[in-house]
């Protein structure tokens, strides 16, 4: 029960912190951070893919709401739900127990980081070509799209760095 609470107010605090700051910085029409994929880097291992993916979806839809983007953010989302349990194999192996949540800790500094940076190169790749629907200025989205997955990976690395829970001996 616990970590059922434990999520809920990550997920409430993480999508305020999204809708109310996160998505009105624009710096140099380039690097919007989004924090809210904090959640679904740090969902535990053990979960099923379709209880990845529905949460994910849900996160996504409730940040389209705030956003107003036509299920852009539910899209990206939801294909990082989906391709999360795949990632974690290729990354971390399969020898993971299904109690453990990505942190510093049971990944290691640069596998967290590398975990991060791809789930986050995923959802931007999806969220920004389904946003421009086009490969007309292709060098701009490339741009948008490196700085964008660099900005949010360092926030959710600093935000990790500063995750006391994750950081306690079991």
């Amino acid at each position: 029960m616990n970590n059922v609470i434990k999520g809920a107010v990550y997920f409430v605090i993480l999508v305020l912190i999204q809708a109310l700051i996160l998505n009105n910085i624009h710096f140099l029409r380039l690097v919007t951070p989004f924090l809210y994929l904090y959640f679904i880097v740090k969902m535990p291992v053990g979960f099923t893919s379709s209880r990845v993916t529905f949460f994910s979806f849900l996160l996504g839809l409730i940040i389209d709401i705030f956003s107003n983007t036509p299920g852009m953010h539910a899209a990206a989302c939801t294909f990082v739900g989906f391709v999360r349990p795949a990632v974690i194999k290729v990354l971390m192996g399969d020898e993971l127990a299904d109690t453990i949540s990505p942190s510093f800790k049971t990944f290691g500094y640069g596998g967290f980081f590398r975990y991060a940076a791809v789930l986050a190169a995923l959802h931007h790749v999806t969220l920004f070509i389904l946003e421009s629907l086009t490969w007309f200025d292709a060098l701009f989205l490339s741009i948008r799209i490196v700085a964008c997955i660099t900005a949010t990976t360092l926030l959710i690395c600093i935000v990790e760095a500063f995750n006391v829970e994750g950081q306690k001996n079991d």
